[in-house]
């Protein structure tokens, strides 16, 4: 392969440059923002705050990967005493431990997960009706979706157990993703990647070899004219509030009540906000038909609860709804396998975190990137095999 074209600069576009261009193929990305990262940026500051809650989770794929790159950096972890300061509200109530139900559905082996069962059904028939429910609703934090128990209960399990590990699999790196996201872009620049900012592309680049659409299932969708690019994903409501730091704020707060997860970035990472002020994120997953307004309200809730004298306190706030934003869900009786193709034929290819590859949240699109790449590659081979072929019969 001697060149590929690369249309999307977010994570897994860039793990699409730099893998190929280790495999010696010359790379040109094109991002349609002023900036790389997609949904992995994170704001300039003062206020560094990420595009909805993120965390590399150390079991998958992606993690070694890049730490054998050098491109994970310093982490920020949480200490034993801030974790101490994690409430779940149930009941109307703060309390200090999830259900324990979570930890028994937790210890289930996957295999016993159905595809074709929703995973309500599913765990009910497990720990009871109210168990289930509330270890549904308590995966909003990993899953973005105003329903969990409404979707596939394999698909569910396999991101209870990783939620549920302890140790913890979640780290997250000092700066924000876009720490993560400098030093990609720097490495793939390294390695000879023509990187193109404010380029937006309208239609398939022809005679550049492979192209990789690394976007959006819907800008990929637009750009290829492909109907049938759709795929379920989750509706969530993201409130950011700067606040002046208070002693005895929560590090973070579950709602098993309705879905709701608040988090204080800045437990653990101190340099995400002014010095004296504190970065707290709410993600409220709501309903296809249901008003930023409803979530917005829920939020200022659980705020109440766990963040005393926030109103008065707050220094900067922003609020924003994310649409087919937070990745693949399944629904019963499907898998990854039945998301839309990594390969689209003619030379095209498809990366993201709603397309076909397993793994959870930012694995779905390192996989497919691989994926994509790897299939761009063994194409590439077979040409140049044929070819070879026809130049000795001619010879």
């Amino acid at each position: 392969m001697d060149q590929l074209t690369v249309i999307g600069g977010g994570f897994a576009g860039l793990v699409a440059a730099i893998s190929a261009a280790e495999a010696g193929a010359k790379v040109t990305v094109y991002e349609s923002h002023h900036t790389l990262g997609g949904r992995a940026r994170t704001a300039d500051g003062p206020y560094r705050t990420n595009e909805g809650p993120h965390a590399l989770y150390n079991g998958g794929p992606h993690w070694g990967w890049l730490t054998a790159r050098d491109l994970v950096g310093p982490l920020a972890p949480v200490s034993a005493v801030d974790s101490t300061r994690l409430r779940v509200h149930s009941g109307g109530r703060l309390r200090m431990l999830p259900p324990l139900a979570l930890f028994r559905l937790a210890r289930r082996p996957l295999a016993d997960a159905p595809v074709d069962r929703d995973f309500h059904g599913w765990a009910a028939g497990i720990v009871g009706e109210d168990a289930a429910r509330a270890v549904a609703t308590s995966l909003a934090v990993a899953l973005y979706h105003h329903d969990v128990g409404s979707l596939s209960a394999a698909f569910v399990q396999e991101r209870l157990r990783r939620v549920a590990k302890f140790p913890p699999e979640a780290r997250f790196p000092r700066g924000g993703w876009q720490s993560v996201i400098d030093r990609m872009a720097a490495r793939a620049r390294e390695l000879g990647v023509t990187v193109e900012t404010g380029a937006r592309i309208t239609e398939v680049p022809a005679g550049r070899g492979p192209v990789v659409v690394a976007t959006s299932l819907a800008a990929a969708r637009t750009l290829l004219g492909d109907p049938s690019l759709t795929w379920e994903s989750g509706r969530t409501v993201l409130l950011d509030l700067a606040m002046r730091s208070r002693r005895g704020d929560l590090y973070a707060l579950s709602d098993l009540d309705e879905p709701a997860w608040i988090e204080r970035f800045t437990t653990q990472d101190k340099g995400l906000a002014p010095a004296g002020e504190e970065l707290v994120q709410a993600q409220l997953p709501i309903g296809p038909d249901q008003a930023k307004a409803v979530g917005i309200a829920r939020a200022e809730r659980l705020l109440d609860l766990g963040f005393r004298g926030w109103r008065e306190r707050t220094t900067w706030r922003r609020e924003a709804v994310a649409t087919g934003r937070t990745g693949a869900v399944d629904l019963p009786g499907t898998t990854w396998r039945d998301r839309p193709a990594v390969h689209r034929g003619d030379g095209v290819y498809l990366a993201g975190d709603q397309v076909a590859a397993p793994g959870v949240l930012c694995e779905v699109s390192f996989n497919s990137a691989i994926e994509a790449v790897a299939l761009a590659m063994r194409a590439a081979r077979r040409t140049g095999l044929r070819r070879t072929d026809l130049d000795l019969k001619s010879a």
